[in-house]
């Protein structure tokens, strides 16, 4: 196998543009159009969002998932506010401080939870242990849809969450860098774990689900939008040439490709989760619900994986080997990294 293409399973960012993103791409190419947003493929962008999650919204387009979290949340906060999200987010892990440095100090804080997920228990209990005014006063949740560990919350475990930030007088927020995955294993309408589960703000993904580069930042509560695109623009996340982050929606959306790709990595990595099961010498730490697989690999066998150039991460969450799929992985891929791990 060349290794231009040899799939790399350590995340579904090493995966090329899809052809549906990049031919919309080449179609706004043609000509000129108006810059910062004003333009066409822009305002269809928009609009293809509306009536995919069946409701009026506010969508704004930022270069990557760091910016969107972390100027959503800075909406949703004052500085004085704290974040709670689980121990294991990636607005905690992988972030470098971003949602505290565009709150301008908003504290994060931690709740529990098995399998990525956090618990209502666990967020109620950091809401209610402090009250006085030395304490940063929480106001948002942070949930990220898939998890960081594969996992996917149910609609049972979303409707809890919707139950428990109502009482507690907080904001929703979704980390959806693979919110199309868990639409997919859901197999549910994208409506149904966002707005109508109570979330005010999704940061939905595009580069993992096919694009060259560019999240979507969707307010189902536009009252919280308000002066958003200032934010934007003062992040450095306000595009000269916006038509080149939007139009790539265009064509997921109206192709439905942005769930094809989803449905394609999912069952990638479903098929792995069961051959790897077989395979002496690794562990599977935890059922694939979506198109991640974490498995616990023995010394010998991560060293021969790595000496042959297998890339995948082994820093992720609690430990083990996370392969990731993605929407242009292959049978072929997959067959050939179970077969270097049965290689002597």
């Amino acid at each position: 196998m060349e290794e231009k293409r040899r799939a790399h399973f350590a995340s579904d960012n090493t995966s090329g543009i899809c052809p549906q993103a990049l031919e919309a791409m080449v179609e706004a190419n043609d000509g000129y159009s108006p810059a910062y947003g004003e333009d066409a493929w822009t305002r269809k962008a928009c609009d293809l969002f509306r009536e995919l999650f069946e409701t009026d919204c506010d969508v704004f387009f930022t270069f990557n998932g760091t910016a969107s979290n972390s100027l959503a949340l800075a909406s949703l906060c004052k500085s004085y506010h704290s974040i709670i999200c689980h121990d294991f987010s990636h607005v905690e892990t992988d972030e470098c401080g971003g949602p505290e440095f565009f709150s301008n100090g908003t504290k994060v804080l931690l709740a529990g939870g098995g399998n990525g997920k956090v618990e209502p228990a666990s967020v109620e209990k950091i809401v209610l242990r402090r009250s006085d005014i030395h304490y940063p006063k929480p106001k948002a949740l942070s949930l990220t849809q898939a998890t960081e560990l594969g996992t996917v919350y149910s609609l049972a475990e979303l409707k809890a969450l919707r139950r428990t930030v109502k009482k507690l007088g907080l904001r929703l927020h979704m980390d959806g860098a693979r919110f199309a995955n868990a639409v997919a294993s859901l197999k549910v309408a994208p409506k149904e774990i966002s707005w109508k589960a109570g979330v005010d703000v999704l940061c939905l993904g595009g580069t993992k689900n096919g694009m060259a580069v560019g999240e979507a930042v969707i307010f189902f509560d536009r009252e919280l939008a308000r002066e958003f695109d200032y934010r934007c623009k003062q992040a450095g996340q306000l595009a000269s040439k916006m038509r080149f982050i939007a139009a790539p929606w265009t064509g997921l959306l109206r192709t439905g490709a942005w769930l094809r790709n989803a449905e394609h990595a999912n069952r990638m990595a479903r098929l792995l989760e069961s051959r790897m099961r077989a395979v002496p010498g690794v562990k599977v730490l935890r059922p694939c619900q979506a198109n991640s697989v974490f498995a616990k690999l023995n010394p010998t066998m991560d060293r021969k994986l790595r000496r042959a150039g297998w890339l995948y991460h082994t820093f992720i969450g609690e430990g083990g080997a996370r392969f990731m799929c993605s929407w242009s992985t292959r049978e072929d891929d997959v067959r050939a990294l179970l077969g270097a791990m049965r290689r002597p």
